[in-house]
């Protein structure tokens, strides 16, 4: 498989997909670039007049499907409705018509004397993206994460407090594989914040909730998936303890390895490797951004605090990464214990340079390459970030800008 493609969603409910050009044979060092390969409005705002609320447009996820044949197909969701995405190209166009003429108006039948061959004529290229299915009314609060299942035929869609199973061909039903809803919701103590399948089996999947718990469930065991076959926590410290602490150990997101055998999770302030056979404790966990750790009761006033950052692996499971303020990001090399700090902004971002490693002091001297504590930029987040499969291509997305870094090729 050739990964080409790179989508992205916006706030205004609109998907733009990148494309990676081939690369030219006279300059086979030069990895091929990124360019627009189609842009579409996938969610228009809309209103419930049932509960008088507004819904956004904006995107909250995107998952591609395994490609089958020559078109792309990809879900895409705002806070209640998923849509399925047909991308296709074409470049013939059928001329030669019986029945009407080539602006396609229907022509007057005594005037057909010969029968034509219709005949398939080339045009210029046109990607054309078309709403295959749209699967609604599945959730009554908001859908913060899809995935779709190693079977390919079924995905699921996960909001505050239920997880939905729906298979790609139906839209009227879906089945409710996990519901955390109780029945006085003045008891309901935690939310689900993400959910992911397993990569390889298409029967067990986990989700992460805002108490900083994962629970690993097996569709087998029943339809109903409330209670959990593993249950991965990290006991609190209480020397750690503070107003804070419930708040930052909620996890924003949660991720398989490739090869399935690990789960990476975010949290606030840390990114965690645990391994699927030891649920009491993590098998690594990486600092984030732990210069922050005195500057907590200023973030929860600003309601950064709440910011939820995703994370990623590589495509050989050695690296992960997640995103920072300040428009940084972080690399932490799992095999050498290694780990980097980049920025991504306009002024450091030109074209083929090198990203030079960024460094956050805290109190005391400052080095004249370090940056204080005190002028980081909390508006500048990245909370997005992707990894090519294959290659060392990442893509980071800052507010309003998709930053495409690769490895330097010698």
């Amino acid at each position: 498989i050739i990964y080409l493609l790179l989508a992205t969603g916006d706030k205004g409910g609109r998907v733009v997909v990148f494309q990676r050009e081939q690369e030219s044979k006279n300059q086979p060092h030069r990895r091929g670039e990124y360019n627009v390969y189609s842009t579409f409005q996938s969610h228009e705002p809309e209103f419930d007049y049932l509960k008088s609320l507004e819904i956004e447009e904006k995107i909250n996820k995107i998952r591609w499907l395994p490609q089958q044949n020559a078109a792309y197909f990809l879900l895409s969701t705002n806070d209640k409705t998923v849509k399925l995405w047909k991308i296709s190209e074409r470049d013939k166009r059928p001329e030669g018509y019986n029945l009407k003429d080539e602006d396609g108006r229907i022509r007057d039948p005594t005037t057909i004397t010969a029968l034509r061959v219709p005949v398939l004529r080339p045009m210029d290229l046109m990607v054309e993206a078309t709403p295959r299915r749209v699967f609604s009314n599945g959730h009554t609060y908001h859908i913060n994460s899809i995935s779709i299942n190693s079977d390919y035929e079924t995905y699921m869609s996960t909001d505050d407090l239920r997880i939905n199973l729906w298979n790609l061909e139906i839209t009227n039903r879906s089945f409710n594989i996990v519901d955390i809803k109780p029945t006085n919701m003045e008891e309901l103590t935690e939310v689900i914040t993400a959910a992911e399948f397993h990569p390889h089996q298409c029967n067990t999947f986990v989700y992460s909730s805002s108490k900083g718990s994962i629970r690993l469930c097996d569709m087998r065991a029943a339809a109903l998936c409330d209670s959990h076959s593993k249950f991965f926590e990290e006991p609190e410290d209480p020397s750690n303890r503070s107003f804070f602490s419930e708040i930052i150990s909620s996890i924003s997101d949660v991720k398989f390895s490739h090869s399935g055998r690990y789960l990476m999770t975010r949290d606030y302030l840390t990114i965690k490797v645990w391994d699927l056979n030891m649920e009491n404790k993590p098998l690594e966990t990486y600092q984030v951004h732990d210069y922050l750790r005195s500057k907590l009761c200023s973030l929860y006033e600003n309601d950064c605090i709440f910011d939820k950052f995703e994370c990623v692996w590589n495509g050989s499971d050695s690296v992960i990464m997640t995103g920072s303020y300040n428009n940084f990001f972080r690399m932490f090399d799992r095999n050498t214990k290694r780990d980097v700090t980049l920025e991504a902004s306009r002024e450091n971002s030109k074209p083929r340079a090198v990203l030079k490693p960024r460094k956050v002091c805290v109190g005391g001297k400052r080095r004249k390459d370090e940056i204080s504590v005190d002028s980081l930029d909390f508006s500048k987040k990245i909370l997005h970030t992707a990894w090519h499969p294959n290659e060392n291509i990442i893509a980071v997305a800052a507010t309003n800008n998709l930053y495409i870094f690769q490895d330097k090729v010698n």
